[in-house]
This record gives C-alpha cells, structure tokens and sequence, in this order.
C-alpha cells in the first residue's frame, strides 16, 4: 500500500516562549541526542512510508538543519524522499500558511504527482511510538473515509486543551468538542489523520478557496454527518510538546523516570532515527556524582547531576550541581554553581558560585544566554 507522509511543523507554539524564539517546536530538543520530529517521522519509516514532506513556517532554519537531505531515515532516495515545504509567493498572491488544510493546498503539486492512494498526516511536535500497519488495516476494515487517531487522557493531561470525540458502538465518530472546559469524554484526538488521498484533495479544492483554512475545524467537521469517520484509539504514550514548557519538562523526565515509556520510545516498535554528530562518549572525573540522569556524547562531567537530562557538549565543572533540569548542548556550568528546577537553552553559561533555582515555576533561560 502506497502512503504519502505528511507532517505538520510550522506552528508559532507561543506556548513554549522563549525555547522557541530561535527553533520551531518540532526541532526541539529530546532527551539528550534527539528532536521532537524525530519521533513521528521515524514512525512513518518504520510503518515503510518512504515519501514524506514537511510542511515549515515559523523559524524553520533549525529544523531544515537537523533534517538535511533525509539521510538518516533512509529518505535520500530517488524515489520517494524527504520533502521539504515551506510557503513561497506565487503569482496567485499565495504566501503565508493561513492554517493545516491551507498549507497542504499550496503543496497540493505533491499530492497530484505522486503514485500514493493514501494520505497520514501528522505533526512535528508530538511525542510518542508507533507503527501505522495496524491504522491501516483499521481504516478499511471499517469502510472508512477518514480515520482520526484518539486516546483516553488521564488526569494528567488538561483535557480542555484537546478536542474530544463521541463515538457510537462502531466506533464512528458523531460528535466533536473542540477544546470546551468539560467535555462529556476524556477521549481527545490527537492530531492525526489517515485520508484517501482523492478525497483529501477534493475536500481542500471544496474549502480553501472559499476560506476555510483549517484541516478539522473547516473541512471535517462540518461534513461529519456526510463521511464516514471513525476514531482509532491509541493506547500508548503520547505527548504533546506545544502545549508549554511544563509539558516539554515533564516528557523529558517522564523519560528519564519511567522504564516502561523508555522501553516503548526507543526499544518498541523500530529505531528513533536522529542526525548523527561526531562527539566523542562522555566523559565522567573522580570527582563526578550522576544519579538517574540523561547524559549525552560529548559532555564533561566533574559535578553532581541529579534527576536530569544534559545534552550533547554540555560541561559541568567540579563543584557544580545540577538538580531536576534540562540542560542543552554546549553549556557550560562553571565551578560551584547550582542549577535546580531549570530548563537551560543551548550554549547558555553559568560562571561560578551562580545559583539559578525555580520555586514555584521552572526558570528558562534562552540560547546563549550568560549568568
């Protein structure tokens, strides 16, 4: 079965502030080596989709960085590929992507050209595992049209920032509450979509000229009762950086605290597949204390580390102590300082007897920024 992957990685995600001045959300860092798109695109190549764009906007150059010609998930191919797709000014006036669905129309030329029947979309900045041979064959054996991936949220998701789905005893979808305070369902959509790929395009060609710019909101909802939709539920991790930096924190430690969502990310279901960089292993003093921590290649370690996540190149000197943070690659922690409760951007530097702790909220400092 032929299926084009399409991610979705060009939201603003203001909800993250300042670790995404300089980066989209999807090109965000993930515990220690890694970057949020990692994850969905490394599961559309474990699921044999070998033809995928991305669609970019906001502060794209890092993200264009990290993904390259598509190497290291076996997508520099003739056939098929990385695709990258970002806005551009044509003589039809069309520039900025207006939303999901307009952002597809502007690159329907992928759509039309290609050999695919079928169409997964998702997005850039969520976190989880997952092989889509099981979607697939769900999505005919129910007669389908569309298929929305679902989940049942616990009490540690707000459910009020998804949208959640009734569904009858097939499993068809029947009503749809977009982000309300309490909805009568914990079962929230998760942003991802499988679409014959015709009946995308003539969804989009019916809608986005005349404004309708979102995907759900302007070109599924309202034709609810004419498709068939239907919701598969995924029973899995999964997490969704964008909506802030208490939510990027908690994954990262999820990571470091849970075994079970460590096995599923990275053991279960095919490789996470990231860029490669030529960093020596890390290296740990005798005078170094690591307990229950993420170190990454290239690092330094003369201090204490605790409960923490430390990137590539990062150096913490001796005396230094790092408690319950983040710390991205290249920082530098001099001799003394304490960091505790903090998420420290790339290239920051602590110089010594520096104390950053966050009380009642987590402290944020941004790239290359010197304490």
């Amino acid at each position: 079965m032929k299926v084009l992957g399409l991610i979705l990685a060009g939201g603003k995600s203001e909800n993250l502030g300042k670790l995404v001045y300089k980066r989209a959300s999807a090109a965000l860092p993930i515990a220690g080596k890694y970057r949020a798109i990692d994850f969905t695109l490394s599961n559309m190549v474990n699921s044999g989709i070998i033809k995928v764009g991305v669609l970019t906007q906001y502060n794209p150059r890092s993200l264009m960085d990290h993904l390259g010609s598509g190497k290291e998930w076996d997508l520099d191919r003739k056939k098929g590929g990385l695709f990258i797709l970002q806005p551009y000014i044509g003589f039809s006036g069309e520039y900025w992507y207006k939303g999901t669905a307009d952002a597809i129309f502007q690159n329907m030329t992928i759509l039309r050209r290609g050999e695919e029947d079928y169409v997964l979309i998702g997005s850039g900045d969520h976190i989880y595992k997952m092989n889509y041979s099981d979607l697939y064959m769900y999505h005919f054996s129910k007669g389908a049209d569309i298929t929305l991936i679902t989940k049942e949220l616990d009490d540690t998701y707000d459910i009020s920032q998804y949208g959640s789905v009734i569904v009858d005893e097939n499993m068809k979808i029947t009503k749809f509450y977009e982000k309300v305070k309490n909805p009568p369902t914990r079962r929230a959509f998760l942003g991802i979509y499988f679409i014959n790929k015709h009946l995308l395009m003539e969804l989009l060609y019916s809608t986005v000229p005349n404004g309708g710019n979102d995907l759900l909101l302007d070109v599924i909802l309202p034709r609810l009762d004419e498709l068939n939709v239907y919701a598969y539920d995924f029973k899995g991790y999964w997490r969704n950086i964008k909506k802030g930096v208490d939510e990027y924190f908690k994954i990262n430690m999820d990571i470091i605290n849970d075994r079970n969502v460590r096995e599923e990310l990275f053991y279960q279901n095919g490789k996470v597949y990231t860029k490669l960089k030529d960093f020596p292993p890390a290296k740990f003093t005798s005078n170094s204390e690591v307990v229950n921590s993420i170190v990454a290649d290239g690092s330094i370690i003369s201090g204490s580390v605790k409960n923490s996540v430390l990137f590539r190149g990062t150096v913490v000197k001796a005396g230094a102590k790092i408690e319950n943070s983040i710390i991205m690659q290249g920082t530098v922690i001099e001799e003394g300082a304490v960091v505790k409760n903090a998420i420290l951007d790339k290239d920051c530097h602590v110089r010594e007897g520096q104390v950053i702790i966050g009380e009642d909220e987590l402290v944020v400092l941004e790239k290359r920024t010197i304490i």
